[in-house]
């Protein structure tokens, strides 16, 4: 995960190695995280119980993002402090896009 700054930097950043055929450049963060760890410190931080339905699958789909890493560095703004100011926003009422995450996806289909 990424702030969106760092996104949008590296977004245009890689326009400078753009090549064919096609380069992959993985664009995240460094750290690896679950959406069941995530959701556990959102409930903390709000004082609620997250509701999980399902079960977790035993592989993950993660994304290598040591490449771009290497062309651009680390991500300016650290996982803790992007999800501090995420609470911050959630917890201000300020608007949200109300878009689904598609998080359980399993087939690249976004």
């Amino acid at each position: 995960m990424i702030w969106q700054n760092d996104a949008n930097e590296y977004a245009i950043r890689s326009l400078l190695h753009c090549s064919t055929p096609a380069k992959i450049l993985n664009i995240t963060g460094p750290e690896t995280i679950s959406v069941r760890w995530l959701a556990n410190w959102f409930g903390e931080y709000f004082n609620k119980q997250p509701v999980f339905s399902g079960t977790e699958s035993q592989t993950a789909l993660l994304s290598n993002a040591a490449e771009s890493f290497h062309l651009f560095g680390y991500p300016a703004t650290p996982l803790k402090t992007m999800m501090q100011m995420i609470a911050e926003w959630i917890g201000s009422d300020k608007q949200t896009i109300n878009k689904p995450t598609h998080f359980q996806e399993r087939h690249g289909n976004y």
